[in-house]
Formats: structure tokens, C-alpha cells, sequence
């Protein structure tokens, strides 16, 4: 009974405060206590016993109640972390006030008249804030910042989010401002060697504060996409500034939680169903916050600094030019860890958490499956791109693998859901970033013996055999919306082609199936940049002849078999008729949805599924075109990177080999109706459609292209080859493909190809482009998995739209 009585209590506090016409003063204590003295209110319990509308009425109609309800929630925060919550009583304020501003946060945010408000001073707000003789420097303190500081002291607050070091926990009050929070890193791991033990109550309580931060930043949601740098979270900067005097040691605490963690716990089957996992609960709040923080303006200016430093780079030199990193503590830090076993801690968790899915056991569902795979992949993408010792780190051993099968795993886990195309992106940009160095493609080299459970044909091979047959299925077997990532995919598999030892022939059969698919003539013709795919793929069978030959047989013998396709090409018809002729035929046809014999699928797998109907998704920024979020280098004698200079014109650019891509991500074919139909990205894209439609093939523009295929080489190893190999068969009257095999493994065509070209690999490259994608995408995966309480559930969000599938 007294549950449903407090309940009861706290609902006339809410009505109180909507119909009230005269504003309530803020010295009524005994009417504002009434919203956080109860003992027994949840989170869920405040959500539904506030709902929207009440918020929005008293924000309209008594925006004074509105303004002194979050003052004096915020200034009982402050009292917590002043007297460091000595007593149960003191917790639960805390606790309920958190509660509160999570759930009227998003309110005030999405109404403009609003957004300041918690950055103006409140009169008064020092002193009635804290009653000590200190408190003159907090007079002028914005209430944003008041409220910030004292969500940093209660994460640090003994007894309540961390254990006490006291024998007796009478005297607790004057640890509030004494406390070396330093001492109190919650996990072990970077930078702290002892692991407190494990106390569900303070996870609990981390996780509701944790919810109310991520909640102050989320303002970032209620403002439109903008690409400007200046457009900086004030919250954000604030709580990563030198303000905030726990910033290394929360740092520390939210990066050793999250890698440290261990679902599968000490492995007794379906133990997730037996116990409530609060660490769970935790780790997921912690990646989020982490991600928000370090989506940092700065940032591609601090990795610029940063990609400037080159794994040979001294030490020494390195120091020298680190301390104008960023003002943002959290990246700062973030880019400052280079400590071997601090770099193996990260990896390692981030590897075991990203690979947790996979975990194949004999009981079925026995094992906790994590969800938050998504932040993880933010997190991972922002210590490639903060942190370079960690990204060399992270190639300079196979470990580098236990990072590319999971996102493998991923990518061909959600080709066929449209609510998952931007977990598509992400694990393609990736995978683009590592392709840029060289020993990623040499790692690639590892033999694949791991059964993930897959729906990609048995193969036996390399881990790059892998990544070429899951590439192949998400372009000809992935949803529509994914044809702008075609461009990625295929320099993926440019950059890595010069180091490929031996394809196996399933990984051969399907880049011919490729090149089969994207020459065919109403393909060719249907859209402005479609050739481009056709120069990636002859750049990638250049590479592997003119550097890897002697191992690859099977991709020679897959060229020999398939040689109609490039004689077809080189032949290509470019008069008006042709053109006419073939793009009626696109009507009639489509990429090929099949490949050849091998159907067998891994043990374990299951076809990747479409959406299931009512799905949310957050719509997303248009990604910028392979050309832009790439810089091509040269790769010289000495292996040694040398930057290609930009060409002026984009045409050229466009068609120099297979240099360029497509120059907005939704100008490939068949995209125009589609692209009228997003709204979210209306404005940046209109100029590509228009260009898309008002475009048509024509004879000039096929031989423009045409002249420049680089067929040299490969036209040379069919004329050399080919007649070898029919007189064998002929002498020896063959059918069995495998002698055919060791003659090609034992030939060689050194002094008989043309001059070998130079590599050409194109690193990623930031931009505002991908920033601003990179913001969409992040906030969007943050409200879909915050269902519990839904934080943001109808609030008015600017950033992106919420579309039902």
C-alpha cells in the first residue's frame, strides 16, 4: 500500500505544478520535496507518472514552476556531492532528482526559447548551492555547469558509486572535496592496477548518473545537421575541460569498465538467465558516454597532427609536438596512451566484446550475447583515428584479425535490413581505414580456420578469401540502399590486392563474377560513374599478376576460363545504337543475385534477414563519395608512402584508371527515385540528382572512359597463356582442371608483361563529410538502444528522423 501511496504523492506534486497559476516559490521546500523524497520511485515509475504533455504544458504555461523545478533539482545534486550522501535518505534525493532532469531534459532542449536556460546564471544559485564560505567562486556559475560537476563528484562519491577506503564509514563529509577520485577508478586496466570488487548497488547507481549525463549531452540531437566545426557541444566541452577535476580518472573508469568486461563471466551456462548482469548495464552507459565525448570537433586536426607522425617517428620528436593537442581532455588522453600493455588491454577487450556473437556453443542461447556491438565499432573507429600507436599497434600482430572477422560477421549479418545500413558503413569505413596499410594486407595472408556461423559458401583459404566472398555477397545479394558503398568495397580490396599471396578459388571465381556483373553493357550505361567499379576491379587483377603472380594460380586460371568477359570489353560498343539497345535490356535484367556451384553454407549460419516490419531506424547524412574520403599515395621502391598530388580537374580526377568515385553517395544507378523519397539529406544531394537525371550515355563520353581501361596487362597473360594451355589440353586430352592448375603454378611471365605499375593505395582521409555522418549515425544508434527508460521517445529531435521500415 505505501508504494501505490508515495505514487499517489508524487502524481498531485506533478498535477500541483501544471495547474498552479501563480508561480511556486523556490523557498517552499515542503512543496519541492515532494519530487524527490519518496523512497521507492524507479525511473519507469517518474517516466509514467510525468508524461510528455504535462511537461510541455507547465514549460508553456508556468515557465517559472519549469525553470525553479530543474534549479532546485540541480541544487540538491550539488548538496549530495557536497556532504558526499552519507545516509540512505540523501542517496535516494539524489537518486530521484536524477531521475527527474533525465526525464525533463529532453524537453527543454527541443524547445529553442529553452536551450539557454542552463547555461544562464540563476540568481542566487552559489549561495543557496553551497552554504559554505567557499562557494563565492560558484555566484556566476551557469546552472549546465553546476549540474556537470556535481554528476563528476557523485560518480566518485564513497559508499555510493565507489567503495569506501574508510574502516568506518561515520566520517565521510569531508571526503566530498578532499577525495583523490584518482584512487577510486572503478576497474583496473589503464593506468590502475588494483580491481575494486564488484558491488551491484554503486553499478546501479553509476548507470542512473551516467543516463543523466548522456542526457545533458544529447542537446546536440534537437539542433539540424550542420557540418560547421564551431558547432561544438557546450556540454560536452565543459565536462571534458580542465573544469572538471575528475576528468582523468572518469576517463580512466569508463575505458577500464568497458574493456575489462567479460559477458560470458566465469562460463556457467545460461547464468545471464539466473542473474541480473548490472555490469551490462553499465559497460553499454559507459561506451556511450565515451563515444559522445570524444566526438570531438578538433578532432580530425588532432589526428592530422597525429597521422603526421609516422610509426618511425622518435619518441622524443613525438612528445614535442603532442602538448597543443586538444582541449578536450577526453581526446587528449585518449591520444596520449601508448603504453605496449596498455594498447594490448584495449585491443583485447574491444576484441573479445566485438566477437561476442559469434561465440558458438553446443547449448543453444547459453551464452549472454551483448547488443551494443555498434558503439563498440565507434569506439574502435575513434582510437584508430585519435590514437595512431594504437592503430599500428593494432596491425603489427594478426590481433588486427580478431577485429576484421567480427565486422565481417557483422556486415554479412546485416545486408539484407535497411534498418542496419549504417552498421553497413561503419564496418566498410572500417575496414577502408585499415586497407591503408600495408600490414593489414599482409595479415590478410593468415590462414582462416574459425567456423563463424556464416551463410557464405565452405571455403578453404585466407582470412582475404573471406573478406572478398562477404563482399561479393553484400553487392550481389545486399539491399538496394547499400550501392554507394560498392565504391568502398572495392578499394578495399584495391589497397589489399598487392599483397595477396594465393586466392583460393572460390575468393577468384567471385571477383570475376564481379567483373562479369559490372560489365555488362545497360550497367556500363545506366549511371554517369558505374565504370568506376569496372577500373577498381582490372586494378586489383594488375596488382595480384604484376605482384603476386607465382601464388595465384586460381585467380589466372578463374582470368583464362572467364577471358570472353574482358575480350567484351575491350571490344565494348560505344555507338548511339549499342547504347540504346543495351539500356533496354537493363529492364528485362539486374546484377546476378547468384554465383556458381558452391551453395554449401557454414556450419551454424543463417541467411541474413530483412527488417521485420514496424522496425525504427534513424535516417542518416549522405557519406561523401569514395573521392573525397580517400588520399591516394604512391607506394615507392623503399615501401615507403609518397602522397599523389590532387588533379584540378574532377573528370580527370574521375578517370585517371580507377582513381575516382562517385561524387555524391546516392548518384548511382537506380538511385534518383530513391534519393527524392529520403528528406533528410535533401539539400546536399539535390545537385547529384539533378546531375543523374538530366545525364545520358552517349558515344563521347563511353570513349573517354574506354581509351583509359587498363587492360594491357591482363590482355598480355591471355595472349601468352592461352594458346599454352589449349595445347595441353589438347596434347594431354585434359579435363581435370588440376594439372591445368600446376602448370600455371609453375609458369611464369617475368620478362613478358609490360613495366609494373606502381601500387597506388588510397588512405581515408576525414572530412566534414564523414564528421557529419559520423554525428547522425552515433546519436541515432544511441536513441534506438535507449528503449529503457525511452529517453528521448517523441521528443522533437533535429539531427535525424525516425522512420518507422
Amino acid at each position: 500500500m505505501g508504494n501505490t501511496d508515495t505514487k499517489l504523492h508524487f502524481r498531485k506534486a506533478v498535477i500541483q505544478l501544471t495547474t498552479k497559476t501563480q508561480p511556486v516559490e523556490a523557498t517552499d521546500d515542503a512543496f519541492w520535496d515532494q519530487f524527490w523524497v519518496d523512497a521507492s520511485t524507479t525511473a519507469q515509475d517518474i517516466f509514467a507518472l510525468v508524461p510528455a504533455a504535462e511537461i510541455r504544458a507547465v514549460r508553456e504555461e508556468s515557465p517559472s514552476n519549469l525553470a525553479t523545478l530543474c534549479y532546485k533539482a540541480v541544487e540538491r545534486l550539488v548538496q549530495g556531492a557536497d556532504s558526499g550522501c552519507p545516509s540512505e535518505r540523501e542517496r535516494q534525493i539524489v537518486l530521484n532528482c536524477t531521475r527527474l532532469l533525465t526525464r525533463i531534459l529532453p524537453y527543454i532542449f527541443e524547445d529553442a526559447d529553452w536551450r539557454g536556460f542552463f547555461w544562464s546564471t540563476v540568481p542566487g544559485a552559489g549561495r543557496a548551492g553551497r552554504l559554505d564560505e567557499d562557494g563565492g567562486d560558484d555566484e556566476a556559475r551557469p546552472l549546465a555547469e553546476s549540474l556537470l560537476l556535481a554528476i563528476a563528484d557523485l560518480l566518485f562519491c564513497p559508499d555510493f558509486t565507489v567503495q569506501s577506503h574508510k574502516k568506518n564509514s561515520s566520517d565521510t563529509s569531508e571526503a566530498a572535496h578532499s577525495i583523490d577520485s584518482c584512487e577510486y577508478i572503478w576497474e583496473a586496466g589503464v593506468g590502475f592496477a588494483q580491481s575494486p570488487p564488484l558491488n551491484y548497488i554503486h553499478d546501479i547507481n553509476r548507470t542512473e548518473l551516467l543516463k543523466l549525463l548522456l542526457t545533458c549531452f544529447s542537446e546536440a540531437m534537437y539542433l539540424p545537421p550542420s557540418s560547421e566545426s564551431k558547432n561544438l557541444n557546450p556540454w560536452v566541452a565543459f565536462f571534458c575541460s580542465t573544469d572538471n577535476r575528475h576528468a582523468l580518472p572518469l576517463f580512466t573508469s569508463l575505458l577500464n569498465v568497458v574493456c575489462a568486461y567479460d559477458p560470458v563471466g566465469y562460463g556457467i551456462p545460461y547464468n545471464h538467465l539466473l542473474f541480473s548482469d548490472y555490469r551490462e548495464q553499465l559497460v553499454e552507459q559507459a561506451v556511450q558516454i565515451l563515444i559522445v565525448t570524444l566526438e570531438h570537433e578538433a578532432g580530425s586536426a588532432a589526428g592530422a597532427t597525429l597521422q603526421a607522425l609516422d610509426s618511425t617517428t622518435s619518441p622524443a620528436a613525438e612528445e614535442e609536438q603532442e602538448p597543443a593537442g586538444p582541449d578536450n581532455l577526453f581526446v587528449n588522453y585518449l591520444s596520449r596512451i601508448h603504453r605496449e600493455e596498455d594498447l594490448s588491454f584495449i585491443l583485447k577487450g574491444l576484441a573479445r566484446l566485438l566477437n561476442n556473437p559469434l561465440v558458438q556453443t553446443y547449448l543453444p542461447r547459453s551464452a549472454k550475447k551483448i547488443q551494443f556491438h555498434q558503439e563498440l565499432l565507434i569506439l574502435f573507429w575513434k582510437f584508430c583515428d585519435f590514437n595512431k600507436k594504437f592503430l599500428f599497434f593494432v596491425l603489427k600482430s594478426s590481433d588486427v584479425l580478431d577485429v576484421m572477422v567480427p565486422i565481417l560477421f557483422y556486415l554479412n549479418d546485416a545486408r539484407a535490413d535497411q534498418s542496419r545500413v549504417g552498421l553497413m558503413h561503419i564496418g566498410v569505413f572500417i575496414l577502408l581505414l585499415l586497407s591503408g596499410e600495408r600490414n593489414f594486407g599482409v595479415r590478410l595472408n593468415k590462414p582462416y580456420t574459425l567456423r563463424v556461423p556464416m551463410d557464405i559458401p565452405v571455403f578453404t583459404g585466407t582470412h582475404a578469401d573471406l573478406l572478398i566472398v562477404i563482399f561479393h555477397k553484400i553487392i550481389t545479394s545486399g539491399h538496394q540502399r547499400l550501392q554507394p558503398l560498392f565504391d568502398c568495397l572495392l578499394t578495399v580490396i584495391v589497397n589489399i590486392s598487392p599483397y595477396l599471396k594465393s586466392l583460393s578459388m572460390v575468393a577468384a571465381n567471385k571477383l570475376l563474377h564481379l567483373l562479369e556483373a559490372f560489365t555488362t553493357p545497360w550497367f556500363l550505361f545506366s549511371s554517369p560513374h558505374n565504370h568506376h567499379l569496372v577500373f577498381f576491379l582490372l586494378e586489383v587483377f594488375n596488382n595480384i599478376i604484376q605482384y603476386q603472380f607465382d601464388g595465384n594460380c586460381n585467380l589466372v586460371y578463374a582470368i583464362i576460363r572467364k577471358r570472353n568477359v574482358f575480350h567484351q570489353l575491350a571490344n565494348l560498343a560505344s555507338d548511339t545504337a549499342s547504347i540504346h539497345k543495351a539500356l533496354q535490356k537493363k529492364k528485362k535484367s539486374g546484377i546476378s543475385r547468384t554465383n556458381s556451384t558452391e551453395n554449401q553454407s557454414m556450419e551454424g549460419s543463417r541467411p541474413a534477414v530483412p527488417a521485420e516490419p514496424g522496425t525504427l531506424k534513424a535516417s542518416l547524412e549522405a557519406t561523401p563519395g569514395i573521392d573525397k574520403i580517400t588520399e591516394k599515395s604512391q607506394v615507392s621502391e623503399d615501401g615507403t608512402m609518397v602522397a599523389v598530388p590532387h588533379s584540378d580537374s574532377p573528370q580527370a580526377t574521375a578517370d585517371n584508371g580507377a582513381t575516382g568515385g562517385a561524387s555524391d553517395t546516392e548518384s548511382n544507378s537506380g538511385r534518383d527515385h530513391e534519393v527524392r523519397s529520403q528528406p533528410e539529406a535533401a539539400k546536399s544531394r539535390l545537385s547529384s540528382v539533378t546531375s543523374s537525371v538530366t545525364w545520358s550515355a552517349n558515344a563521347d563520353w563511353v570513349l573517354s572512359w574506354k581509351a583509359k581501361l587498363p587492360l594491357q596487362t591482363i590482355m598480355r597473360l591471355l595472349q601468352v597463356l592461352v594458346p599454352q594451355v589449349e595445347k595441353i589440353c589438347i596434347d594431354k586430352g585434359l579435363t581435370d582442371e588440376s594439372e591445368i592448375l600446376k602448370f600455371l603454378q609453375h609458369g611464369t611471365l617475368v620478362g613478358l608483361l609490360p613495366i609494373p605499375h606502381p601500387i597506388l593505395i588510397r588512405k581515408y582521409q576525414a572530412n566534414a563529410g564523414t564528421a557529419m555522418w559520423f554525428r547522425t549515425y552515433m546519436w541515432g544508434v544511441i536513441y534506438l538502444r535507449n528503449v529503457d527508460p525511452p529517453i528521448w521517445y517523441d521528443t522533437d529531435i533535429r539531427l535525424f528522423e525516425i522512420q518507422r521500415i
